[in-house]
C-alpha cells in the first residue's frame, strides 16, 4: 500500500457482496482483533482471526505498519492472501516521543508508540461497517481499548498470549509487597501468589523487579482493565494448565478477575503441508531434534559455538534454526562464517543448520521431528503440546521460565534452568547431556503423545474446546439495541 504517513491509518478497499439486511439480533458479531508488535502477539491474534472468521464472525484485523521484523510482515501478508474475506485495518503509530526509559529493545519501542497514538483508532474503529460488537486486544493496549469498548457499549476481552501462569503473575505483580533486603530483590526468595503457589524471585524477568521500567509502566497502566473486560482468553488448555485456570477463575487468585476462558492451544491458519526441506524427509521418525530460540531472541555468539559444539556431541540428529540479531533484518551473517565449514562438513549427515523464518508449526509436525529444544516461549510451548513433541526448555528472558516451569509439571519435557541469557556460558558437555536426557526419556514421550490426543479430542465437534468457542461466538453477537 506504498507509505503511510505517522498515525495513519487505511482500511484496504477490496470489492465487497452485498449482504441482505437483518435483524441485529441475529446478525454475526463484528469483532476487531488487536495484536500488539513481535511474533509472540501476532500469531496467536491471526490465528484466532482465523477461527473466529470460519465460525461466522465479520473479522477486521489491525495491522502495524510498517512491522519491526520482516518475518511480521510476511506473516501478515501471507495470513491476507489466504483469508480475504477477513479485513485488514493498517494502523502506524507515531513516533516514539522522548523516553524517560532506556528502552533499547526495538520490540519496546514499538509498544511504547502504539500507547502514544492509540488513541488515533477510535473514529475508525466506530465508523467499520458493520458496526463493531466487540473487540479484543492484547494486554498491552487493553486499557485504552476497553476506555474506547466502554464509550461505544461494546464488548471489551483480552486475549493473553502468555501461559496462564504468567498471565497470573502479570496481573497480580502491581499489588504484590516483594520481600526486599538492603533495598534489593533476593534471587533466593519467593513470591507467595495467592491460590497459584510460589514463584522464585529468579523466574520473574528483571525489567518487572524494578518500578521504574517501561514494562512496569505498562503493567500498571493495563492491568485495572481486567476486572472490566466481558472475558479474559488465553491461549492454554487444562491438559497444561489446570491448576492455575481453576485458581484464575474461582477468585482465588486475584479479587474480581473476568472470566479466564482458555482457548487454546489455538490452531494454524495455515495448511499441514510439509515444509520443504528435503533434508528432514529423509531422516527417520521421531529421529530428529529441533532447535529454535524464536523470533525475538539471539544468543551470544561465544553460546552459540558452544551449542555447536553440545549438538556435535550429542550424536543426535538436528534441525538448527540460527539467529545471530535480535531483528531479523539485522542478521546478515552466513552460516559458513558463524560456525566455521569444518562443522558443516563434519555434521552434515547428522543435521541441518538454517537461517531465515521458518513455519515452525509445519517443522514440529513433520513424522522426523522426535523433540525440540526451545526458549520457551509460549506459542512455542502450545504449538509442541498440540503437535505431541517434547521439549527442553532452556529459557532465556521474559515469561520463559514460568512457561518452562508449565512444561515441567505438565510431564511433556525438561527445564534445563541454566539462569537468563547471558548471565552464565553453558558448556556444549552440558547441553548434549541434557539433549540424551530428553531423547531418552519415554516416560515423557508417552506423556507428549497424550496431551496431544487429548487437545485433538476437545477440538472435535461437542469436544470441550469446540463447545467453548461456540459459546464465546453467541457471547460476541450484537445483542438488539
Amino acid at each position: 500500500m506504498g507509505n503511510l504517513p505517522f498515525g495513519s491509518l487505511c482500511l484496504d478497499n477490496r470489492p465487497k457482496k452485498k449482504k441482505k439486511k437483518i435483524n441485529a439480533k441475529m446478525a454475526q458479531p463484528h469483532v476487531a482483533l488487536f495484536p500488539c508488535t513481535g511474533m509472540g502477539s501476532l500469531i496467536p491474534f491471526l490465528r484466532l482471526a482465523a477461527n473466529l472468521a470460519a465460525r461466522g464472525c465479520n473479522v477486521t484485523v489491525i495491522t502495524l505498519h510498517p512491522t519491526v521484523s520482516a518475518a511480521e510482515s510476511d506473516q501478515i501478508s501471507n495470513f491476507f492472501s489466504l483469508h480475504p474475506h477477513i479485513k485488514r485495518l493498517q494502523f502506524q503509530p507515531l513516533s516514539p516521543e522522548n523516553s524517560k526509559f532506556l528502552i533499547g529493545d526495538p520490540f519496546f519501542l514499538q509498544v511504547q508508540a502504539i500507547s502514544n497514538s492509540v488513541h488515533l483508532l477510535d473514529p475508525i474503529l466506530a465508523a467499520l461497517s458493520p458496526p463493531l460488537s466487540a473487540i479484543i486486544s492484547d494486554l498491552q493496549v487493553a486499557g485504552s481499548m476497553c476506555r474506547f469498548a466502554s464509550q461505544k457499549s461494546i464488548s471489551a476481552y483480552v486475549l493473553a498470549t502468555t501461559s496462564a501462569m504468567y498471565f497470573s503473575l502479570m496481573a497480580i505483580f502491581p499489588k504484590l509487597t516483594l520481600q526486599k533486603g538492603g533495598g534489593k530483590f533476593q534471587a533466593n526468595t519467593h513470591l507467595e501468589l495467592p491460590g497459584l503457589g510460589a514463584v522464585p524471585v529468579s523466574s520473574i524477568p528483571v525489567p518487572m523487579l524494578n518500578s521504574n521500567t517501561f514494562l512496569s509502566e505498562l503493567l500498571d497502566a493495563n492491568i485495572p482493565c481486567l476486572s472490566k473486560v466481558k472475558a479474559i482468553l488465553i491461549n492454554s488448555c487444562a491438559d497444561l494448565e489446570s491448576e492455575t485456570i481453576e485458581a484464575l477463575n474461582s477468585g482465588r487468585a486475584i479479587p474480581d478477575l473476568a472470566p479466564v476462558l482458555a482457548i487454546g492451544p489455538l490452531q494454524s491458519f495455515e495448511d499441514d503441508k510439509a515444509p520443504n526441506l528435503p533434508w528432514l524427509d529423509e531422516q527417520a521418525p521421531e529421529s530428529v531434534l529441533f532447535v529454535s530460540f524464536g523470533s525475538r531472541t539471539a544468543l551470544p555468539i561465544g553460546q552459540i559455538l558452544e551449542l555447536r559444539d553440545g549438538l556435535e556431541k550429542s550424536g543426535c540428529k538436528f534441525l538448527w534454526v540460527l539467529k545471530t540479531n535480535r531483528v531479523d533484518k539485522d542478521d546478515k551473517e552466513d552460516v559458513e562464517t558463524i560456525l566455521g565449514e569444518s562443522f558443516l562438513e563434519r555434521t552434515k549427515e547428522q543435521g541441518l543448520v538454517v537461517k531465515g523464518w521458518v513455519n515452525q508449526d509445519q517443522i514440529l509436525a513433520h513424522p522426523a521431528i522426535g523433540g525440540f529444544l526451545s526458549h520457551c516461549g509460549w506459542n512455542s510451548v502450545t504449538e509442541a503440546a498440540r503437535l505431541g513433541v517434547p521439549i527442553l526448555a532452556w529459557p532465556l528472558f521474559g515469561d520463559q521460565k514460568l512457561n518452562a516451569k508449565v512444561v515441567e509439571k505438565a510431564g511433556i519435557g525438561l527445564w534445563a534452568d541454566w539462569g537468563w541469557c547471558g548471565d552464565v556460558l553453558v558448556a556444549g558437555d552440558d547441553i548434549a547431556k541434557k539433549i540424551s536426557e530428553l531423547t531418552t526419556n519415554e516416560k515423557i514421550r508417552v506423556r507428549a503423545k497424550e496431551v496431544k490426543e487429548k487437545i485433538g479430542q476437545a477440538r472435535e465437534s461437542g469436544g470441550d474446546l469446540d463447545v467453548l468457542l461456540g459459546g464465546l461466538i453467541d457471547q460476541l453477537k450484537p445483542t438488539e439495541k
